[in-house]
């Protein structure tokens, strides 16, 4: 049963049912018996279903960002994205503020929609974040039980931007070797080190982070063995003879240090003074893989490919794969 007391701040309304005892202050005696009975009625679903009631989605994001994300690879990522979409707004409400419960498609649909047209993200983009919301509230049902229904399950995604195809040629190429000053000779320079970067790069499809943290102990004959990827398992890279000759030029590390010399950040601001110098346009280090797995699939069949490159999914790996059926044709 509730009771309700006037007060200087206003109506008081008290409930206590199946044990659960919980209290708020209202405006008028209208609005806390509003919120009483539905207190009372999310007491009892709560006793019914095992569901655990009166946590916002806020809740879920810090619990999701405490217990779930330090666990994973790029914990910080997840961190700074769930709080600025808990600042994104929902009617009169930011969406940290929003009761798991009373969190719909359709206010998600909209939110989708607004996106798109009036924030202009890409699908991608808005397709990341319904991967890390829906994961968000899959925990929160299946571990937590504070819903018992993800709000996301019903929601339409939207297609996917096309993958991006920035082709690299070779008076490109050329000129940002030029650029860092690298001539085939043992390198001196930081900007020479991002020069020899970005060949192995091309000659390899290996990552930035995956160059930058690639240590001597881990370069054995023809093969890098990479343990800290993107997806987090060990991979064993083959090296061409070009691959090893350009780790010949790079000077001895000091012990324990990484063979290239750089951070990924250095790398990232060296790169683009470099692109500048060279004056080419367009084109993102990261740029580097495309044209590496573009390159090694007209040598290597689709599942050594994806074994040297990393792709757990071979369709991702068909857009490398450029013959034309007369020149399939060749090979019968």
């Amino acid at each position: 049963m509730a009771s309700f007391t006037k007060g200087k701040n206003g109506w008081r309304a008290q409930i206590a049912i199946k044990g659960v005892r919980d209290s708020g202050t209202f405006s008028t005696k209208a609005e806390a018996a509003a919120w009483a009975g539905e207190r009372e009625t999310e007491i009892r679903r709560q006793g019914a279903t095992g569901v655990v009631g009166g946590k916002t989605c806020g809740d879920a994001f810090n619990r999701y960002i405490k217990e779930v994300s330090v666990t994973k690879k790029k914990p910080k990522w997840e961190e700074t994205r769930l709080t600025t979409l808990g600042e994104e707004q929902f009617g009169t409400l930011k969406l940290r503020d929003v009761p798991l419960g009373n969190l719909t498609s359709d206010m998600l649909g909209q939110w989708r929609d607004k996106r798109l047209k009036e924030d202009e993200v890409t699908g991608s983009t808005v397709n990341r974040d319904f991967g890390l919301l829906s994961h968000v509230f899959t925990v929160a049902r299946r571990e937590w039980k504070w819903i018992s229904a993800s709000p996301t399950t019903d929601v339409l995604r939207p297609k996917n931007s096309p993958p991006r195809d920035r082709p690299i040629a070779q008076e490109e190429i050329d000129r940002i070797v030029l650029a860092s000053g690298f001539d085939e000779c043992q390198v001196r320079q930081i900007k020479q080190r991002v020069g020899v970067a970005f060949l192995f790069a091309i000659e390899t499809a290996m990552r930035a982070g995956e160059i930058c943290g690639l240590l001597p102990a881990e370069v054995k004959g023809p093969v890098a063995t990479l343990s800290d990827t993107k997806n987090g398992t060990r991979r064993d890279v083959p090296l061409s003879a070009r691959a090893l000759e350009l780790l010949t030029f790079l000077p001895e590390p000091e012990k324990g240090a990484p063979l290239f010399g750089l951070s990924s950040a250095s790398l990232d601001a060296n790169f683009r003074k470099l692109k500048t110098a060279a004056a080419v346009e367009g084109l993102t280090f990261h740029d580097t893989r495309h044209e590496a797995i573009t390159r090694l699939a007209r040598k290597l069949n689709v599942l050594e490919l994806a074994r040297m490159v990393g792709h757990r999914d071979l369709k991702m790996l068909q857009i490398y794969y450029n013959e034309t059926a007369s020149e399939i044709a060749k090979k019968l």
